[in-house]
C-alpha cells in the first residue's frame, strides 16, 4: 500500500504544485481524498447514519464538510469544554461526549445553558459519575443528558485471571449490571438516559493484516471475528434490557475499522468515524478496505550530518497508544526513506535514513503521513486545502488555530 500512497495518481505532484510558496513545516488536506474516503464510510456503514468523531479531525471546516453529506449526523466529541465550544459555534445540535468528564467549570456553563443542554448528552458508567456532578451543580440541578457506556472488549475466557482484549473503559459488561445501572439513572432526579454507546476497539482500531506477520493477521481476524459475534449479541440483550426501562434516542457502536461488523447488529443505530476520512497510516493494515491518504505533512531538510543521513526539522508528531514503531509518522515521498531507530521523529528534528537521504539538500521537502487522524492538528494551527475544487492551497484554521486545545 505504500507505493500507492507515493504515486503521482495520489497528489504528491498536485500537493507540490498548491504548495510551492509554503515554508514547511505545514499539512495538506487532499479534498478529493476527504469526500472519497467519506463516500466510502457511508457505502461500508450499509445505511446506519455515521457519526463524526471530532478528535479524528479538530478542524471545523472539515467537520462542516463531512456533516454537509448524507449519510452523517451528529458528532463525538472527546470533551465537555469542546462540545460547549462546538455548539455555541452551531456546528450541531446532535452532541455526544464519548469520555467521563470532571471538568467543573463546563458542567456548570452546561448546566447553565438550557438550549446546550437539550443538545449535549455526556457519558457516565458508575454511580461516581452521578455523584460528582450531583455535588458539583448542587440539589435540584436541572435534567443532564447522558449516555450509559458498555464494555464491549473480548474476554476469551470465562475462568480464571482476566484476560480482556480491547480497551479499559466501562465496568459496565453484563446486560444485567448495565440495565440495573440503567434504572439507576432513570430513577435518579437531574438526569435523562438518552442513550448507550461502546467503542469495540479491538476490531474497530486494530488492523488486520500486520505486513510481515501472516500468521498474526490470521489470529488477529479469528479473534476479531469471535469477538464481533460474542459483542453483537452481549450488546443486543443490554439495550433490549435498558429499552424495556426507558426509550433511547441512540446506540452508538464501532469505528472506522468496524463499519461491517458494527452494521450488522440491529441494536446499533448508528457507528461513530472519523479517522477514515483522512487516511492515516494504522488504516494501511486492514484487508476490507483502503481509505486514500487524504492528510499529509511536509518538513524541510535542514541538516546532513552524514552520508546517507538527512536531517529533517520538526517532525515529533507521534500518535497516541503503546509507544511501539506503527505510532510514529512515515516519510513516503522521497521513496525509499525511514525513520532511524534511535531517533525516531523529534520534536526539534527528526533524522531520515535511505538511499535517497543522498540526493537531499538543506531546503529539500521531504513528505510524510500521520499514524492517526487529529492529534496532528495539535501541532498545527492551519491545514492547506488542495483538490479539483482548489488547485490553489487554500488554509483553514485547526483547533490550535482558533486558540482552543482541549487536553
Amino acid at each position: 500500500m505504500s507505493g500507492m500512497v507515493s504515486g503521482p495518481s495520489n497528489g504528491r505532484e498536485r500537493c507540490e504544485r498548491a504548495t510551492a510558496h509554503l515554508d514547511p513545516p505545514f499539512a495538506v488536506v487532499d479534498l478529493d481524498a476527504f469526500d472519497s474516503n467519506a463516500r466510502d464510510l457511508v457505502r461500508r456503514a450499509d445505511g446506519v447514519p455515521i457519526r463524526v468523531v471530532t478528535k479524528s479531525l479538530r478542524c471545523r471546516y472539515l467537520i462542516d464538510r463531512v456533516l454537509s453529506r448524507p449519510g452523517f449526523r451528529g458528532v463525538m466529541c472527546y470533551s465537555l469544554p469542546e462540545a460547549l465550544w462546538l455548539h455555541q459555534a452551531g456546528t450541531s445540535d446532535d452532541i455526544l461526549v464519548a469520555y467521563p468528564t470532571a471538568d467543573r467549570g463546563a458542567l456548570r456553563a452546561l448546566a447553565a445553558d438550557e438550549n446546550a443542554r437539550r443538545h449535549i448528552t455526556i457519558t457516565v458508567d458508575e454511580a461516581g459519575h452521578l455523584n460528582f456532578i450531583d455535588t458539583v451543580l448542587g440539589d435540584g440541578h436541572p435534567d443532564i443528558r447522558v449516555s450509559l457506556e458498555l464494555d464491549v472488549s473480548w474476554r476469551p475466557f470465562t475462568r480464571g485471571p482476566v484476560v480482556q482484549v480491547g480497551t479499559w473503559r466501562s465496568p459496565l459488561r453484563e446486560p444485567a449490571v448495565a440495565a440495573l445501572f440503567a434504572e439507576t439513572i432513570v430513577k435518579r432526579p437531574g438526569f435523562t438516559l438518552t442513550g448507550v454507546m461502546g467503542y469495540e476497539g479491538q476490531i474497530a482500531g486494530l488492523g488486520d493484516a500486520p505486513p510481515g506477520h501472516p500468521m498474526r493477521g490470521a489470529l488477529l481476524r479469528a479473534v476479531q471475528a469471535r469477538s464481533g459475534r460474542e459483542l453483537n449479541e452481549r450488546r443486543a440483550e443490554t439495550v433490549r434490557r435498558i429499552r424495556a426501562l426507558t426509550d433511547l434516542e441512540f446506540v452508538n457502536g464501532g469505528g472506522t475499522g468496524s463499519l461491517e461488523s458494527t452494521s450488522a447488529d440491529t441494536s446499533v443505530t448508528e457507528i461513530a468515524a472519523g479517522s477514515g476520512l483522512v487516511g492515516p497510516t494504522l488504516f494501511d493494515t486492514y484487508r476490507k478496505f483502503c481509505p486514500r491518504p487524504a492528510l499529509r505533512f511536509a518538513l524541510p531538510v535542514v541538516r546532513r550530518p552524514a552520508p546517507g543521513i538527512a536531517t529533517l526539522f520538526s517532525g515529533g508528531y507521534v500518535a497516541s497508544g503503546t509507544g511501539v514503531p506503527n505510532r510514529l509518522p512515515k516519510p513516503f515521498f522521497p521513496a525509499g526513506l525511514r525513520l532511524t531507530r534511535s531517533e525516531g521523529a523529534g520534536e526539534v528534528q527528526t533524522p531520515v535514513i535511505g538511499e535517497a537521504a543522498d540526493s537531499l539538500r538543506v531546503g529539500d521537502r521531504v513528505w510524510l503521513r500521520h499514524a492517526k487522524g487529529g492529534e496532528l492538528a495539535e501541532r498545527l494551527t492551519e491545514y492547506h486545502l488542495i483538490g479539483a475544487e482548489q488547485p490553489d492551497a487554500k488554509a483553514v484554521p485547526t483547533y490550535r488555530g482558533e486558540g482552543q486545545c482541549f487536553g
